[in-house]
């Protein structure tokens, strides 16, 4: 005879658990994690703050990039503690209350929140990468400058070392022939032993052809860097700035919906 006990019988374990029974857990799960993402998330956005320096451009610049570049983080965080709300409703469990006390109303408003400031820091970052691009190439310049103006010391002080050095072995015929003996004087220079203003033309010649040989490779180098700092201030300024405007949306979308369908439904 069939056995009506068993229908009184407590789970066993080899049943599955019902929703009911399986909600309020995750529920809580996704609460408690997207709390605690957008607690350390806001958090570590403290710490960025530390030490700050608003006044800077630079200090701006590497702020607004990791802000943005953690920017997703809590926007997680809010979907999460969201969804665990929509289990929780969907299971019959959400308790009644007034809005100022409903996470969600204040989730909600920190999305808002998030949103504008990532609004606004995509337009900011592109002001701040204009002012550090233009301090990087000014910084370029006055390298090339400083480097042009060492190379005109330089060339100048070995062509008077050399014409002093060359008029004295002009003076002393002993020593004039152990350079040529042991070649440490080029033949080219014997011609000018009695002509000293056809030997400072050609000193000078030589230092101008070195000058100018070295002043094309400073202008080079000058262009290749301008190019890269132009180059990396368009990288920084298009990436940040989409995602800051990205996650604006998302942000806005997120919080003025929630706010809106939490005062209508408080009403």
């Amino acid at each position: 005879m069939y056995d009506c006990s068993l229908q009184n019988s407590p789970m066993t374990a080899d049943q599955p658990l019902s929703s009911s029974s399986v909600s309020p857990l995750a529920a809580i799960s996704l609460k408690l994690v997207g709390v605690v993402t957008v607690l350390s998330a806001l958090l570590d956005y403290i710490m960025l703050l530390v030490p700050a320096d608003f006044l800077n451009p630079q200090w701006q610049l590497s702020f607004t990039t990791q802000l943005v570049d953690r920017g997703i983080v809590p926007l997680v965080g809010i979907a999460l503690l969201l969804t665990g709300f929509w289990v929780e409703r969907m299971a019959g469990r959400m308790a009644g209350g007034s809005i100022l006390f409903d996470l969600r109303f204040w989730s909600c408003a920190l999305a808002s929140l998030l949103g504008v400031i990532f609004l606004v820091l995509a337009f900011l970052h592109i002001n701040n990468v204009r002012i550090t691009s233009q301090e990087a190439l000014a910084q370029v310049t006055r390298e090339a400058t400083a480097a042009t103006t060492q190379l005109e010391e330089r060339l100048t002080g070995e062509v008077s070392q050399q014409r002093n050095q060359l008029n004295l072995l002009f003076q002393d015929e002993a020593l004039l022939d152990q350079a040529i003996q042991t070649g440490q004087l080029p033949e080219e220079v014997l011609r000018f032993k009695d002509d000293p203003g056809a030997l400072d033309q050609f000193l000078s010649a030589r230092s101008q052809e070195a000058q100018d040989r070295i002043q094309t490779e400073i202008g080079t180098r000058r262009e290749q860097a301008d190019k890269q700092v132009r180059r990396e201030a368009a990288k920084s300024a298009i990436r940040i700035s989409i995602s800051g405007l990205l996650l604006a949306i998302g942000y806005t979308v997120i919080g003025w919906t929630g706010l809106r369908r939490l005062l209508m439904a408080s009403r």
